[in-house]
C-alpha cells in the first residue's frame, strides 16, 4: 500500500526529476551514441565550412540553417549572374580583338617599331579588353560551376574596381584645373605628331569634326606642327587640317583635304567662313556641360550595376555555402 500511495503522489513543481541515462533504460540512447552523434554532426560542418573557406573557429560555426535545397531565387541570380558575365566577357574580348588588330595593322610588331609600343593609344585598348575578359570569365565560371574560390575572387575584384572609380571621380572633381592642363598638354603633343601617328590623328580628326573645333585654344595652334607651320616647305604650310574646314565636301560628296591650306594667314573675319575658329578645349567643357546630367546618370547606371553584381554574387556564395553544409549532414 505504501509503495502503491508514493507512486502515485502527486509530483510537486520543487520537486527534481533525475534524467540521467543509466544502463537499465532500454529506451533510452546510450551516452556514447550522443557523443559520437555529436562528432559527427560537428565534423560534418566542420567539413562543410572549410569547403567555402569559412573559418570553424569562429562561434557559431556549428549552427545549421533549415534549408534543404537551392531556391527558385537562388537559380534566378546564379544564372542571371553567369549570363551578365558571359555577354561582359564577350564585350572583353571583342574589345582585345580591335585593340589586337590595331597594332598588328599599323605594324606595332615590327622590330623598328617594338620599342615605343609601350607609348602606342592601342595597347591601352587591348590591357582594358584583356581585364575585362578575364575579370568577367572569372565570375562566370565560379558561378555556373558554384566554385567559391573563384566567386571570391570576383567578388573582391569587383570591390576593388568599385572603390577605385568612386576614389577616381572624387579626385577628378578635385583637380578639374590640372585635368584641364593636362588635356591641353596631351592635345598639344596630338597636334604636334599629327602627321606621324594614326591614332592620335584619328582621335583630333574626331574632335574637330564633331565638336567643331580647330586646334587647342583657337586654330594659329597648328603653327606647332611642323607640316603646318608658315616656315615649312610644301602646301601645307600656314594651313590647317581639313577637319577645321567649315564645309570639307565638294558637291557633297569629295572630301577636299586642302580645304585648309593657307588658313592662319587669314584674319578671324575671313577665315569664319572657311574654318571653325573656336579652340577644343573650350568645345570640350562646353561639351561636358551640355552632357553632364547623361554623364552623371550613365556614371550612376554603371555603378549601379557593379553594386548589384557584388551583391549577387555574395548573395550566390551564401546559397551555396548552406546547401555544401545541408548535403554533406545528408
Amino acid at each position: 500500500m505504501k509503495k502503491y500511495l508514493v507512486m502515485k503522489r502527486i509530483p510537486m513543481p520543487w520537486s527534481k526529476k533525475d534524467t540521467t541515462p543509466t544502463e537499465a533504460s532500454p529506451l533510452l540512447p546510450k551516452a556514447g551514441s550522443d557523443i559520437e552523434d555529436s562528432g559527427d554532426l560537428g565534423s560534418t560542418a566542420v567539413e562543410s565550412q572549410q569547403s567555402c573557406g569559412q573559418d570553424p573557429n569562429k562561434p557559431g560555426f556549428a549552427f545549421v540553417r533549415p534549408r534543404y535545397g537551392y531556391t527558385f531565387i537562388d537559380y534566378f541570380l546564379k544564372y542571371a549572374l553567369f549570363l551578365c558575365n558571359l555577354l561582359f566577357t564577350a564585350m572583353g574580348l571583342l574589345v582585345l580583338g580591335v585593340g589586337m588588330w590595331g597594332l598588328v595593322s599599323k605594324e606595332s610588331f615590327a622590330q623598328e617599331k617594338i620599342g615605343s609600343i609601350g607609348s602606342d593609344p592601342m595597347l591601352i585598348t587591348v590591357a582594358m579588353g584583356l581585364l575585362l575578359a578575364l575579370l568577367c570569365l572569372t565570375g562566370c565560371v565560379g558561378a555556373i560551376r558554384e566554385n567559391c574560390t573563384l566567386l571570391r575572387i570576383f567578388s573582391a575584384a569587383v570591390l576593388v574596381l568599385i572603390t577605385a572609380q568612386v576614389l577616381a571621380a572624387i579626385v577628378a572633381y578635385s583637380l578639374q584645373d590640372q585635368i584641364g592642363n593636362y588635356l591641353q598638354s596631351g592635345m598639344t603633343t596630338a597636334m604636334m605628331r599629327y602627321q606621324d601617328d594614326l591614332d592620335l590623328r584619328f582621335i583630333m580628326d574626331e574632335i574637330q569634326s564633331n565638336l567643331q573645333c580647330c586646334g587647342a585654344d583657337d586654330y594659329r595652334d597648328w603653327e606647332i606642327n611642323i607640316y603646318y607651320n608658315c616656315s615649312a616647305p610644301g602646301i601645307l604650310a600656314c594651313g590647317v587640317p581639313a577637319t577645321c574646314c567649315v564645309d570639307p565636301l565638294e558637291n557633297g560628296t569629295v572630301w577636299n583635304t586642302q580645304c585648309g591650306v593657307g588658313a592662319q594667314l587669314l584674319d578671324e573675319f575671313t577665315a569664319q567662313s572657311v574654318i571653325f575658329l573656336g579652340g577644343c578645349l573650350g568645345g570640350i567643357s562646353r561639351w561636358i556641360e551640355l552632357h553632364m546630367g547623361l554623364i552623371g546618370t550613365a556614371a550612376i547606371i554603371v555603378l549601379g550595376i557593379q553594386i548589384m553584381t557584388l551583391f549577387i554574387t555574395t548573395r550566390l556564395l551564401d546559397s551555396i555555402y548552406w546547401h555544401k553544409l545541408h548535403s554533406n549532414m545528408g
